[in-house]
């Protein structure tokens, strides 16, 4: 079955239908993974995004139910130049084509993603429209061009959990984390485990309040999807979160953090989004290879230095990609250090989570 894509500055893709029939429209990005796409899929951050992959050959070993990253896939469409239909892989339970068909998502292969990808750099991610339905270029166009922007979005309510729970607790555990669901992966949730946390995730407008009751020794703020300046109603519960507990925050979390404490983010050209993004850390003075899925950034002119400070960059383009209070026990990175797929080099910042619940607690008990 043929597909078509077409993007808002007018360029047109046929490829061939490699996913679910019909018709989806949202921002078109690039992921440069080699690997991980099953994750990428299931990344909440990804919600109301169509993601071109720039790696040719995707799908070769298949889907497994291990390998997810939250409840159900979030992306609205998935582009790729060949797509493998029969995956080579002794943990492989089904391939993608199939996958995506099961859970609706509309998939395009047979199109060059390198101009795609050279596109979007040189002109920022767009709006697109990918369908099996209106094949006619123009009304596809059209189509796309009047489709929401990412800029004002929320789409927050759209991935978070309705309710309460307890993620797969330990056997014994030394402290209890609350996470704040924006969108959360899963494997933050297996790295706070294996670091000697119970965590309970709750709804993303959760009331201090209500965090607080669960008596929490640190709250954590997860990634998640959208702009982070249309979250206002989330950020006065975190100036109370951080006058009273450790915290620490991720992607999403890192920038609605930084609007509680009184900065502003804006949105990047094309964003970051792979597994091979350079970070420095102004503390070790080492660079760290570090993975990464954003469209906005929090603007270091805006955040007030005397209160709080940038402690990682983006060597690519010295955004902002971490940053710490002064004096409270608060800080968050821009990129992902729970990867999954990706590198390792950032776990250190869930211990780093650990050993400020544990001071917070010390200086609690010996008041």
């Amino acid at each position: 079955m043929n597909a078509l894509l077409a993007l808002e500055n007018g360029q047109v893709f046929q490829g061939r239908s490699v996913g679910a029939t019909g018709q989806s429209t949202g921002e078109l990005v690039f992921n440069t993974s080699m690997t991980g796409y099953q994750e990428i899929l299931t990344d909440p951050s990804y919600a109301g995004q169509v993601v071109t992959m720039t790696y040719p050959l995707i799908g070769n070993y298949g889907v497994n139910k291990d390998d997810v990253e939250s409840r159900k896939p979030f992306v609205r469409g998935f582009v790729m130049r060949e797509c493998c239909e029969k995956p080579s892989n002794y943990r492989a339970e089904q391939s993608l084509p199939d996958y995506l068909k099961d859970n609706n998502i509309v998939g395009i292969d047979g199109v060059d993603t390198r101009k795609i990808t050279k596109m979007l750099r040189t002109e920022g991610a767009m709006k697109c429209a990918i369908s099996t339905e209106e094949l006619d270029p123009e009304k596809l166009i059209a189509i796309a061009q009047a489709s929401s922007g990412m800029q004002g979005s929320d789409f927050v309510q759209e991935v978070t959990t309705d309710a309460p729970y307890e993620w797969d607790a330990p056997e014994t555990s030394t402290y209890h984390v609350v996470a704040m669901d924006y969108g959360i992966k899963y494997n933050i949730l297996r790295l706070l485990r294996e670091a000697g946390c119970r965590v309970t995730v709750v709804p993303a407008t959760t009331s201090a309040e209500d965090v607080l009751a669960l008596e929490p020794d640190g709250v954590f703020l997860s990634n998640g999807p959208g702009d982070p300046a249309a979250l206002e109603y989330l950020f006065p519960a975190i100036q109370r979160l951080t006058a009273e507990r450790p915290v620490f925050g991720i992607c999403l979390g890192h920038q609605v953090l930084a609007h509680a404490l009184g900065g502003s983010t804006y949105k990047l050209k094309f964003g970051h989004r792979g597994g091979n993004q350079p970070v420095f850390n102004h503390d070790t003075e080492r660079v760290e290879i570090s993975s990464q899925n954003h469209g906005f950034a929090v603007d270091h002119t805006s955040l007030d230095a005397d209160a709080i400070r940038v402690t990682h960059t983006n060597l690519n383009d010295e955004s902002v990609e971490g940053l710490e209070h002064r004096e409270l026990p608060v800080f968050s990175v821009q990129y992902h250090p729970e990867a999954s797929p990706g590198p390792h080099d950032s776990r250190y910042l869930f211990h780093k989570f650990v050993d400020q619940m544990e001071r917070a607690r010390t200086a609690g008990a010996a008041r």
